[in-house]
């Protein structure tokens, strides 16, 4: 039997859960830089219930895709699998430990999130709203200890007293659980208020487990400030949110990096593992912070694609180079998830479907990806539209079928059928897809043009 190394929580600088910014190229990023263990964004259970496990050849991932929207929900590397900590969003014992079997086997540990504010969490009897249920809390924990081979924490905020505070962390200690967060504000505080370090300190003198400090970063500006953050607290590691997301390179021994080079390594690592375009903007918007107003920040705020974004740092060669790498790998992301009941259907090598469509349908493995028109006028439904009034035809039609939260569609036009073999995830998306490969098959746009956009996926 193949001996499991237990992560140790002990004298560690931990990258913290935060919402959108802990996904793979932010904890790949914290982890080059020093960091010694990374948390992912809270994931919420029934999210992770309903992916799929799918191991990535191409990016050399672990990808838990979500089975009715093909999205990509969790997506981790061996890079980081003997560091890396999943933190759930649950109120639910059974799917807690369904959740915490599906992933240990590509995780170092896993918590749960006691502490978030935010009124999604509040209103679903996650987070903070466990500060309340201590009852929940321990059976959830207790649940997860007993059933799973890693590490299980958790994550918690301190109460209106110490008393109680000490009472709860006592609880939640019985359970065996390898460590506990504590952020030192309440769950009615937000930033501007102080920590209360003078209370992490007697949490830590108190329990026997290791406690991580967490709530500095307004205290932390360069990584020596880390450190003195750990002395004040008496915590056996310190856990950094915003001032990593700031300057990631703040877990450097060596010192802070400059902003740009931060970005570039960052945006490198995006591009390696086929990061989404959202998420990737939203990050870098957190490094330029003040400095989304500066012509620099401007020209990155215009931006909409993966490829746009590496232009402002002149790295648009290599992202157009691995895309074009991924693509002749077969790198397929959220287009591989077909609704359920129709995964019977047996698929050509061209993408057409032996089933569901009629024979008269002309089709293409062909993806309508929004991030590709800055300008509505260039939307393949526009560019139809247009086509059909200047040649005096009768108006497109469009059918569309609607399986799981998936979309796919087929477009009349003038006799004739077209359609693409993959599905979208909403009507309009489908849509946009049957009109792609209308305008495409009458020579409006160029297969060239849409396999270098990356709508053309094999």
């Amino acid at each position: 039997m193949e001996t499991v190394e237990r992560l140790n929580y002990e004298n560690k600088i931990i990258l913290a859960p935060m919402v959108r910014i802990g996904t793979l190229p932010m904890r790949l990023l914290a982890l080059e830089y020093g960091a010694d263990i990374v948390y992912t964004e809270e994931l919420i259970d029934w999210k992770l219930i309903r992916s799929v496990r799918r191991e990535n050849d191409v990016l050399g991932t672990v990808d838990f895709i979500d089975k009715t929207d093909g999205t990509v929900v969790f997506r981790t590397s061996r890079r980081e699998k003997k560091h890396v900590v999943l933190q759930i969003g649950t109120c639910d014992v059974s799917r807690a430990l369904k959740v915490g079997q599906m992933v240990e086997n590509d995780i170092a540990g896993i918590d749960v999130n006691m502490g978030c504010p935010k009124r999604f969490s509040i209103l679903g009897g996650m987070g903070a709203a466990l500060l309340e249920k201590p009852d929940k809390a321990k059976e959830i924990l207790e649940t997860l200890v007993n059933g799973l081979k890693i590490p299980v924490t958790c994550k918690i905020r301190v109460l209106s007293s110490l008393e109680k505070t000490l009472e709860l962390c006592d609880i939640l200690a019985s359970t065996g659980i390898s460590a506990i967060t504590v952020h030192g504000r309440t769950r009615d505080e937000r930033p501007q208020h102080p920590n209360r370090n003078d209370i992490l300190k007697k949490i830590a003198q108190h329990l026997s487990i290791p406690v991580i400090a967490n709530g500095g970063s307004r205290e932390i500006e360069k990584r020596s400030d880390i450190f003195k953050f750990k002395q004040e607290t008496g915590c056996s590691s310190v856990m950094i949110a915003r001032a990593a997301e700031w300057n990631c390179s703040i877990f450097r021994k060596d010192g802070l990096l400059p902003m740009d080079e931060i970005i570039t390594t960052y945006l490198k690592l995006a591009v390696d593992y086929d990061n989404a375009p959202t998420n990737t903007k939203y990050c870098i918007q957190n490094i330029l912070r003040d400095l989304q107003e500066s012509p620099l920040g401007k020209k990155f705020l215009d931006t909409q694609t993966l490829e746009q974004i590496c232009e402002v740092w002149n790295m648009d060669d290599y992202c157009r180079q691995k895309s074009k790498e991924y693509r002749e790998k077969g790198l397929m992301g959220r287009f591989q998830v077909v609704p359920e009941s129709f995964a019977m259907e047996t698929i050509n090598a061209n993408g057409s479907c032996k089933r569901k469509f009629d024979d008269d349908v002309t089709l293409m493995q062909c993806a309508f990806i929004r991030n590709n028109y800055t300008n509505d006028v260039d939307l393949p439904k526009t560019k139809l539209l247009k086509w059909v009034k200047e040649n005096r035809k009768k108006m497109p039609i469009y059918d569309t079928q609607h399986a799981d939260k998936l979309f796919r569609s087929i477009v009349s036009v003038d006799g004739r059928k077209y359609g693409s073999s993959f599905w979208e995830k909403n009507k309009k998306f489908a849509e946009q897809g049957a009109a792609l490969v209308c305008i495409s098959s009458l020579g409006l746009v160029d297969l060239e043009t849409l396999t270098k956009n990356g709508n053309i996926l094999a």
